[in-house]
């Protein structure tokens, strides 16, 4: 399979997932951008069109601890990390945007300790 194969194939996914999702400030959303070196996430208002939360493998907070931002563990602590600005931004509940990546390795970890942290989805 090519690169532009691939490509357009992650487009599809990406605006088929996007389509059904939209964050409200009852229940924001929850969407996150994985890289080969770090991995990011945040919790969008959509309605209001702010940023309520993020977290990413690049804050200095996380990195005296990772010794990579693109492994399953510096996505756990990123999904840690979201769940407590969450909860501190009054958030408990929100919706999940796999950014049209499949929900497995990085992303799946990150998902698993951000529930772990408090957030419901």
């Amino acid at each position: 399979m090519n690169q532009r194969t691939r490509q357009r194939r992650f487009e599809r996914r990406k605006a088929r997932v996007r389509k059904k999702i939209q964050g409200t400030p009852a229940q924001p959303r929850l969407t996150v951008f994985r890289s080969n070196a770090h991995i990011y996430a945040q919790v969008i208002d959509d309605i209001a069109g702010r940023t309520l939360a993020a977290a990413s493998s690049t804050d200095s907070s996380l990195r005296e601890t990772l010794t990579s931002g693109s492994s399953k563990a510096a996505a756990q602590a990123v999904g840690r990390l979201l769940g407590e600005r969450a909860k501190s931004a009054q958030v408990t509940t929100v919706v999940f945007d796999r950014n049209g990546q499949l929900y497995h390795g990085r992303l799946q970890a990150l998902a698993d300790a951000s529930r772990e942290a408090g957030l419901i989805f």
